[in-house]
């Protein structure tokens, strides 16, 4: 948590107010997850009577600048930020440094504080400054009111189990041999220097909270970032994978249990195709196996197992660091007195609140504006309602409608706008909402949006609120888009139609999923396709992104066998877009459908296609999907051969055995640098699969 601003001026000192919030409790969650949402956390509330920079300061000057909050931020911008001041008007504009923040980036709280998304800027403090429209004499300015940190981390929350594999990026950094990386104080492991501007690492455990991050190189001072990462017990899909150097005779594999990350002590660990010829090691009390072996030079699959666990295979691994999390087996055959399978199967998260207000144009001192870019309800069944989003991980996400209880309505309390309050897991999160007209009286229930605004860069930790955070919702869905695409071609099972839609790219913040921007025709339907109800990409939307996606599935439930391809444009939406680019649906040739599996064989072939498979993932799913088995292998790898787990006891249940083939296209994508993100859709560009049905 950013630590309060204290600022004197003559006599009068401001302190800052602490408020005690007790933990809450969500859901269980896998550590390896993707952080989409937060749908049944408990909101927290932190309400109180804490001081205010406005009630305490002694204002001899009706214009002023007295602080910025937080007071630093990325070097990259889109930091959200309130700057607290005096005599702010309407027309107020806001400089950091040389760069003017953009009007529709400004929003007026009142006459003492505005909300601002930072601008990129250089490393160090700069000057703040403020003026009411084009009035001069109203210029004023806070010396070194805000400061660029040299770095940031991507991601910037990690679960507190650690492990978290982290990017830094630099501006102006010389990093290199020698350099050294702490988080929270304790060092990173698995260092790897990519350039002298960007490092990567992995994080420490360490309890739940904001921490220091600091880099070190030698023959200069260590660069040092306050609140540089989150600790919470959150979701990213950043951790766990392969990392470290070159396989060259040593092979290091860390084993935790994906919902505790706990390490889980005893598990087998298999490096080699064939229990005959492979090295195997149990895991020690620290969840670690270390080999050691002349053997292990180039590449080596390594297979991980244990009784009431979900067993994982990497092939053909070239790098020594294998970190892996096994999903427990939820069966009431595992959770005898071992203590294996957490009770609930797994534990709560402590989540963070953000409370603030929608505001829309035109409000003055005395009245907020109505809901001006949304049409009045033409029937008794139709509502105005708008509710609130946090990106997805995955373009092709569909949108649903959330619980009408979580809307916000045009009777909401508000002073500039309509409050609201979001539970979300914490970190440094991005909101979005979308406002429109609504009926449920029918099913599904009828929503169309007219309206949308986002805010980027708040900073929340676990049990705490963070106030002070309005959306302006000045964007309107009134733009349209025209795709055409080129499908895959079918095969006997399908695909036979074609889903396609847009979504907007907000950076490394995932994608925002709207209403009504998807559509679907037969696959032998003449196409482009038409999708409305996007908005144009300035203001507060400069420098995103549309994502067009289409998707050649089979059937009215649109499932396999499928394909899904998403191509990225800038922000033109009167251009017509060419989606090709397809993965070739597979087809699994051994086992074949059918049959019975050996247990220790794998193929699959595709017919031929432009886009290249970087990833293939098998999951094989036995017991019901009880018990899972995930084989991940590298770019040409389509025959696969494993360890005979069976012969352990320790691998799949004998019975029905449905084996989905996925084919992902990454781009860029190396596979010694494999993320759990890149095992499944949130991680791939392009993938197609199917599903097989044999016996084991």
């Amino acid at each position: 948590m950013h630590r309060p601003i204290l600022v004197a001026l003559g006599a009068a000192a401001l302190f800052g107010a602490c408020i005690a919030v007790p933990e809450g409790q969500g859901i269980p969650h896998k550590l390896t997850d993707d952080d989409s949402g937060a749908a049944g956390f408990v909101n927290v509330d932190a309400s109180g009577t804490g001081i205010d920079v406005r009630n305490e300061l002694s204002m001899t000057d009706p214009h002023m600048v007295i602080g910025v909050e937080p007071p630093h931020g990325p070097f990259s911008g889109q930091q959200h930020a309130i700057v607290r001041g005096n005599g702010f008007a309407p027309s107020a504009r806001v400089w950091f440094g040389p760069n003017e923040v953009e009007s529709g980036k400004v929003v007026r709280i009142d006459a003492n504080r505005l909300q601002v998304s930072v601008p990129a800027g250089t490393p160090g403090p700069v000057e703040v400054r403020e003026q009411n429209g084009d009035d001069a004499s109203t210029m004023r300015a806070l010396v070194d009111g805000y400061t660029y940190d040299a770095f940031y981390a991507e991601p910037s929350t990690g679960p507190t189990s650690g492990g978290t594999l982290v990017t830094l990026r630099g501006s102006g950094t010389q990093w290199g041999d020698g350099t050294s990386v702490k988080i929270g104080g304790v060092a990173c492991s698995d260092l790897k220097i990519k350039s002298p501007t960007e490092l990567r690492c992995a994080t420490p455990p360490h309890p739940a909270g904001s921490v220091q991050v600091s880099v070190s190189t030698p023959g200069s001072s260590p660069i040092v970032v306050d609140d540089g990462f989150v600790f919470a017990d959150s979701d990213n899909g950043f951790k766990g994978g392969l990392s470290g150097l070159p396989l060259a005779g040593s092979l290091r594999v860390g084993v935790y249990n994906n919902y505790t990350g706990l390490p889980v002590v005893t598990a087998t660990v298999v490096a080699g195709d064939s229990l005959g010829t492979a090295l195997t090691k149990k895991t020690d009390t620290k969840g670690m196996a270390v080999f050691n072996d002349d053997a292990l030079i180039g590449k080596r699959s390594v297979t991980v197992a244990k009784h009431c666990y979900q067993p994982i295979t990497f092939v053909d691994v070239p790098v020594d660091t294998v970190t892996v999390y096994l999903n427990p087996v939820m069966s009431p055959d595992c959770g005898g007195d071992g203590g294996d399978v957490p009770p609930v199967g797994g534990k709560g998260t402590t989540p963070a609140t953000i409370k603030g207000q929608l505001v829309w144009n035109g409000g003055n001192e005395f009245k907020r504006a109505p809901w001006t870019n949304v049409p009045i309800p033409k029937g008794p069944n139709e509502k105005q309602a708008a509710y609130l989003f946090q990106p997805n991980g995955d373009p092709t996400a569909r949108f649903y409608l959330p619980d009408a209880s979580t809307a916000v309505h045009p009777d909401a309390d508000g002073t500039i706008g309509y409050t609201f309050s979001y539970s979300v897991y914490p970190g440094n999160i991005t909101l979005y909402a979308v406002a429109g007209l609504e009926d449920r009286s029918v099913y599904p229930p009828m929503f169309t949006a007219y309206a949308f605004g986002l805010v980027r860069g708040i900073s929340t930790v676990p049990a705490q609120t963070t106030g002070d955070v309005y959306i302006l919702m000045d964007k309107v869905l009134d733009q349209a888009m025209t795709l055409a695409i080129s499908p895959p071609a079918p095969g006997p099972k399908g695909p036979d139609r074609v889903v396609a839609g847009v979504a907007i790219q907000l950076g490394g913040d995932g994608y925002a999923i709207l209403p009504n921007a998807s559509h679907s025709v037969p696959i032998s339907t003449s196409i482009p396709l038409s999708i409305v109800g996007l908005p144009g990409l300035d203001g507060t939307l400069d420098g995103t992104h549309f994502v067009s996606t289409a998707s050649a599935v089979t059937g009215s439930n649109n499932g396999p066998p499928l394909s899904i391809v998403g191509k990225f444009i800038t922000n033109d939406a009167s251009l017509q877009v060419p989606i090709d680019g397809f993965v070739q649906v597979p087809v699994l040739k051994t086992p074949a459908p059918g049959s019975k599996f050996d247990g220790t064989h794998l193929e699959f072939e595709t017919a031929s296609g432009a886009t290249s498979i970087d990833v293939a993932v098998f999951e094989l799913a036995a017991a019901g999907g009880l018990i899972e088995w995930t084989v991940a292998a590298p770019a040409g790898k389509t025959s696969v051969e494993l360890p005979d787990l069976g012969s352990l006891g320790i691998g799949l249940t004998s019975g029905p055995l449905d084996i989905s083939v996925y084919c992902g296209h990454i781009d860029p994508f190396d596979y010694g640098n494999l993320l759990y993100r890149h095992l499944s859709s949130r991680g791939w560009n392009a993938y197609s699969y199917d599903v097989f049905h044999v016996y084991y």
